[in-house]
């Protein structure tokens, strides 16, 4: 595996902008092969991440797309994760959000790259238009938006943090308690031209305690949607032991970490509620962009 140093340092920034999403042929499983097994030809490093986040083009017979290659090399520790664990937990999620039906997560998969082990993740364009976050002064959100709480925005000033009452927002609130996600933030939201809506960077997922931090706190107590509540139930069957996807996290997470997740599910079927913020963790992570 190659030493973090080699890797590109984070002034470099994308080459040419955007591959298109070519990936040739229809289907979640064509663009899984392709990333798999297709040739990673890395463009650039995004700078703004705290990790190594490697633009790149993935090519094989002729279908190509762009990606995010994140490198087990390139991950810094964290007190409260194992080390050289995140590429894994980045998998795990999009292997929960594959099961729910919602396909929140854009397809990753984990593979060699050029400098070793990491994940790698179809790119996703945000339609830099579309406004799911704000920062309002005012006391109440408006029609069409839930208040998250006040921030401080300087100068003794405080403003409405909200977010859009929108029902792709509600689904990955819910796949977040699932998760148990640790760091949903509004850079994290990639909403495209077509209306679906993406998330990204899950690599502080899934642990055993309780960690939950959103922006997404704006259905806190309500009660869960049917929708939601029919996913949660396949969910639970699925994770049951000798479920195709209890197996599937067996490969990625700890049997632990498993357990939290069913454990989780449970919870949120007998509450039907979605959760609330607790004591214990700050509920919403900073910086909240």
């Amino acid at each position: 595996m190659s030493a973090p140093e080699r890797i590109p340092p984070g002034a470099v920034t994308p080459a040419g902008g955007a591959v298109p999403e070519a990936y040739g042929g229809p289907g979640p499983s064509a663009v899984l092969d392709l990333l798999a097994s297709g040739e990673l030809t890395v463009r650039g490093r995004i700078r703004e991440a705290s990790n190594a986040v490697l633009h790149c083009a993935v090519e094989r017979d002729g279908a190509r797309a762009a990606c995010v290659y994140k490198p087990v090399a390139g991950e810094r520790p964290l007190w409260d994760f194992p080390d050289g664990n995140l590429a894994r937990r980045e998998v795990a999620a999009y292997e929960v959000s594959r099961a729910t039906g919602w396909d929140l997560v854009p397809p990753t998969v984990l593979r060699d790259g050029p400098y070793g082990e990491g994940m790698v993740q179809l790119w996703i364009e945000a339609d830099p238009g579309a406004a799911l976050l704000a920062l309002v002064e005012a006391e109440e959100p408006d029609p069409g938006w839930k208040a998250v709480g006040f921030a401080d925005v300087g100068e003794g000033r405080t403003a409405l943090l909200v977010h859009a009452d929108d029902a792709r927002l509600r689904r990955l609130a819910v796949l977040d308690a699932v998760l148990n996600n640790a760091d949903r933030k509004g850079g994290h939201l990639l909403p495209t031209t077509s209306g679906k809506l993406y998330a990204i960077d899950h690599g502080v997922t899934f642990n055993a305690e309780d960690k939950l931090r959103t922006l997404l706190w704006g259905w806190a107590g309500e009660p869960l949607p049917e929708e939601a509540l029919g996913v949660l139930e396949r969910l639970s069957a699925d994770l049951a032991p000798g479920g195709a996807l209890a197996a599937r996290l067996a490969e990625l997470i700890t049997a632990a970490e498993t357990e939290a997740v069913r454990a989780r599910v449970t919870r949120l079927l007998g509450e039907r509620r979605h959760p609330e913020p607790g004591g214990d963790w700050p509920p919403i992570p900073w910086p909240p962009v």
